[in-house]
């Protein structure tokens, strides 16, 4: 999952553009595109799914595959660094990333990674936004022996300081960096916007940040968040599920549930409104635009809907965006739009695209009239039905392999969402009609309301940004560390 996963209107879903080209050209050698359309796909048959919670509040997800003696595990822990305190961003990542490299009580972390090395075998802990992430996998006869491991990293991490350190300047590192690239640059500044600079949904580490992170603060944050009652893990592969859960059971024996409720995700409160904001980069000759508001969730009723609509307007080679912005017009070397939805947040309704400097407003221009357009008027049924086809023709590829199933199930079983939430989502696109295209655009889309962020050099400009309206300079201008730093 990424770090960010409310930016995602559709984590699991694949755009399935050799399938779609391949399947299109054929047809189209036989009857024309426009009456061109598939039956309705032949249900997919699930593998068989074991739900378990121990009895110390550990919930297991289990499917057994025994195609290769192989077997796999992910995790997802009720943590996050929306957890961590204002002063000190990164602390939630930098424990993951310490537990793993650090070792335990009975290992270095060295020796781990030798352990690992000598069986082929993978044991990964991260962090996200709104999770931690675990991840195993070995050859079945090793797997009781790295689970064990894997038990001691979550149980009794060493969190040893030289992997403190090196983790610190690791970050210290990409902090340094992190101007380089604009995309990434209007990526994070369009989400400040988005949600505000201080919100723990766009914010991001800082030198000093980073150092006021000492080793007791990974010791009590591993101590507050860590614990089987707040842990998810699915397991699949070559194993007997009876005899799987005994030896989970049995290696987690030890550790103690947490006592303490967790604070859920915090809510975001936003304001329509429209403005011009401008990074000024002067080493590129090309300008790097986001337009757009805050976007919508998962689990909204008319998420199906918006699924459709996005295809429609900038998902794809088909898209309206595509097709009329850098097909028609060439104003953008790429552009895209996405109406992101979070599992839990509201994610990111996003229009952007990298264009010549000199097309800059131009191209701002282009893109708020394709938003305006489809509040405006039903889309085509030819547009409708090449969405719903491209859609569905690539829903196959949920279920490519049982660990994106098991690992999508953990998600939802995470998240509070229903195991065939992706069949229903399926279901619904295939009902979508032109009508209920247009209204949703027209409910959640405000065209008159978009926030226009530019990195670029505004010199080369075809036009003053203020045209648009009046112009907030943003300085990303990386602050400093102090002389003190933490350890």
């Amino acid at each position: 999952m990424d770090r960010n996963n409310s930016s995602a209107c559709r984590p699991f879903l694949i755009w399935a553009l050799p399938l779609f080209l391949v399947w299109g050209c054929h047809a189209a050698s036989h009857r024309p595109y426009q009456v061109v359309r598939s039956d309705r796909l032949v249900p997919i048959e699930l593998p068989k799914v074991e739900r378990v919670k121990l009895p110390n509040g550990m919930y297991l997800l289990l499917i057994e595959d025994h195609e290769l003696p192989l077997i796999h595990l992910a995790g997802m822990v009720r943590t996050g660094s929306i957890y961590d305190p204002p002063e000190k961003v990164g602390l939630a990542e930098i424990t993951a990333q310490v537990m793993r490299t650090g070792g335990t009580s009975k290992m270095t972390g060295d020796q781990v990674d030798a352990f690992l090395d000598r069986r082929a075998a993978s044991i990964e802990i991260g962090m996200d936004l709104t999770a931690g992430q675990i991840a195993a996998s070995a050859l079945r006869e090793d797997f009781n022996d790295v689970l064990s491991v894997l038990a001691d990293i979550l149980m009794s991490p060493a969190l040893s300081q030289d992997k403190i350190d090196l983790a610190k300047m690791q970050h210290r590192s990409a902090i340094a960096r992190r101007n380089d690239d604009p995309g990434q640059i209007g990526q994070r500044e369009f989400a400040k916007l988005i949600y505000g600079p201080d919100s723990v949904y766009a914010r991001h580490t800082e030198y000093q940040t980073i150092d006021n992170i000492t080793r007791d603060d990974l010791v009590q944050f591993h101590r507050r968040f860590f614990g089987p009652n707040t842990t998810y893990m699915a397991v699949w592969g070559d194993f007997q599920t009876a005899q799987m859960v005994k030896l989970i059971e049995r290696v987690f024996a030890d550790w103690r549930p947490l006592e303490a409720d967790l604070p859920g995700p915090p809510p975001v409160e936003y304001q329509y409104k429209s403005t011009v904001n401008l990074i000024t980069k002067q080493d590129i000759n090309q300008s790097t635009i986001i337009l757009g508001h805050i976007g919508g969730r998962m689990d909204d009723p008319e998420y199906p809907v918006l699924t459709v609509m996005e295809t429609i307007l900038g998902s794809g080679f088909t898209s309206r965006l595509f097709r009329e912005v850098r097909s028609r017009q060439g104003l953008a070397y790429s552009v895209r739009g996405r109406y992101g939805c979070g599992f839990h947040h509201p994610g990111l309704f996003m229009v952007a695209c990298q264009t010549q400097s000199g097309k800059t407003v131009h191209a701002i221009r282009a893109m708020q009239r394709e938003v305006e357009r489809i509040t405006e008027s039903m889309v085509t049924q030819e547009e409708l039905a090449t969405a719903k086809e491209a859609f569905l023709n690539a829903f196959v590829l949920n279920y490519e392999s049982i660990g994106q199933i098991a690992q999508r199930l953990l998600a939802y079983e995470y998240y509070g969402y229903p195991p065939d939430f992706l069949e229903r989502l399926r279901d619904g696109v295939e009902q979508v009609t032109r009508g209920q295209v247009l209204k949703v655009a027209r409910q959640y889309l405000r065209p008159q309301a978009m926030q226009i962020l530019v990195v670029g050099r505004p010199e080369d400009f075809d036009q003053d940004l203020a045209v648009l309206g009046p112009v907030n300079h943003i300085d990303v201008t990386i602050p400093e560390p102090s002389e003190q730093a933490g350890r």
